[in-house]
């Protein structure tokens, strides 16, 4: 039998390129224990995390003019944030913030990635408080591990129970800071724990402080991996240049463990496996860019630990891109996205100043009264009646006058209104005209202005019927 040969296989010759040997993630079906990893990038994020946990407990205390600084007041339909009052017609304000926040997280993520996610993300900075509690009770990451294995027993169920009591304790309190920006927040503390809140007050602290607890204390990393849509869509926002955590496969392959000042073939990777154990999302960063990365810098930290003991430069894993790993670089006026998140982001900040400056803060609404078109007094002068609704969206009390404009000799039956900080005020109002009137009905423009500040004036029209 004669053996046939392919001369167009014969001529491509086989290559085996080596590649980075490739670490296993983290089983996801038991629970993933990370190390505590100290560094500068740690001292950032700890840093940040606590600024604005601080900041989210504190914000609803503080006082401002005689009344809770920030508070959506949903009852009335306003919102107090320091000296400003907004209103639900003022919410496209609230729009344009949260349009500017995406995108300057867009503009961010282009350059640094998932940034946001390691050092902002009000999951990972719980996630990193509840694991300090639990490292207190339980120890290291290697004595949790074995603590998970051991069986019950008195020692076991102490520490356990520390642990979940210090958890629920942290989980009421977040829930009583977040319905604090809802409900007076130094009344709110006293009531929930004297036990004397509202029903309906007492059900959304324990229903925030449940989802606290759920998430921080159980499901962690499973909330970055699973739950979070941004994960799953910040690869579209990256290009060549974004810098992300990344290990340079080039310096550190083939990697593997060796002694200290041994002299070795082999890349600087030492195989010590440090990067994936202070993961809080357990990967390996060694096999490339992952979308579970929240950029936290854990590993960048563990890894120049590593490098220093051994002697070796620092970096082998950074915060870096391919293209600057190849020696390439790009002016940013040339990128493309981030000339076109930049302009967006100028865009939308200047539609949100702009808003801001011709917000009015008086607020009117001018109703007829349907049931009688007009009345013809005794002296043959014709009336028309309307309902006023005035509003005064500042946080001072107010004095206003009121006046009516038309091709007419009018009067009115009131010329100044006085209207509490915040309040609405349902003015009955007429307007009286005297013969001789031509036409069956004119155009009519109330004005409401500031006694104070002329420039804050609004109008609205409507109709004034004669015969």
């Amino acid at each position: 039998m004669v053996k046939q040969y392919s001369p167009i296989t014969e001529s491509i010759p086989v290559i085996h390129i080596p590649t980075a040997p490739q670490t296993a993630p983290a089983q996801r079906n038991t629970k993933l224990h990370f190390r505590s990893q100290s560094g500068r990038f740690n001292r950032w994020r700890w840093g940040l995390n606590t600024l604005l946990i601080g900041l989210f407990f504190l914000l609803p205390l503080i006082n401002y003019q005689g009344r809770q600084a920030i508070w959506f007041d949903l009852a009335n339909q306003q919102f107090y944030l320091f000296g400003a009052s907004l209103w639900p017609q003022d919410f496209t304000l609230l729009a344009w913030v949260f349009i500017a926040a995406a995108f300057a997280l867009f503009f961010v993520t282009l350059f640094w990635g998932r940034v946001w996610c390691g050092f902002l993300c009000p999951q990972t900075a719980w996630t990193f408080m509840f694991v300090w509690v639990e490292e207190k009770f339980e120890g290291s990451r290697n004595q949790r591990i074995a603590l998970d294995k051991a069986p019950m027993s008195l020692g076991k169920a102490g520490k356990r129970a520390g642990k979940h009591s210090v958890w629920l304790l942290l989980s009421l309190l977040t829930g009583c800071g977040f319905v604090a920006y809802f409900v007076p927040a130094r009344e709110l503390y006293t009531a929930i724990f004297s036990f004397s809140a509202a029903f309906w007050d007492t059900a959304w602290v324990w229903f925030f402080a449940l989802c606290t607890y759920l998430n921080a204390g159980w499901m962690r990393e499973m909330m970055c991996l699973h739950c979070c849509p941004y994960a799953r869509f910040q690869s579209a926002m990256f290009d060549d240049f974004t810098q992300t955590v990344t290990y340079d496969a080039a310096r550190g392959e083939a990697r593997g463990p060796r002694k200290r000042k041994q002299a070795t073939e082999l890349g600087d990777c030492v195989d010590c496996n440090l990067c994936v154990e202070v993961c809080p999302t357990g990967i390996d960063i060694r096999n490339g860019l992952q979308y579970e990365c929240i950029n936290c810098g854990a590993c960048v930290d563990a890894c120049n630990q590593t490098m220093d003991k051994f002697g070796y430069r620092p970096n082998l894993i950074s915060y870096t891109s391919d293209t600057a790993l190849k020696g390439r670089s790009q002016p940013l006026w040339q990128r493309k996205r981030f000339l076109g998140y930049g302009l967006a982001l100028l865009v939308v900040l200047a539609m949100l100043v702009l808003d801001l400056q011709t917000r009015e803060l008086i607020d009117l609404n001018v109703i007829r009264d349907r049931q009688s078109l007009y009345r013809v007094m005794d002296d043959d002068s014709v009336e028309n009646s309307y309902v006023l609704k005035i509003r005064n969206k500042t946080q001072q009390d107010r004095h206003y006058s009121i006046a009516a404009e038309a091709n007419l000799p009018l009067t009115l039956s009131q010329q100044e209104v006085f209207i509490a900080a915040g309040e609405q005020l349902e003015l009955p109002l007429t307007v009286r005209v005297k013969p001789p009137i031509q036409q069956p009905s004119y155009q009519l423009r109330f004005v409401v202005t500031d006694s104070l500040d002329t420039h804050q004036t609004v109008g609205q029209t409507s109709v004034f019927f004669s015969h």
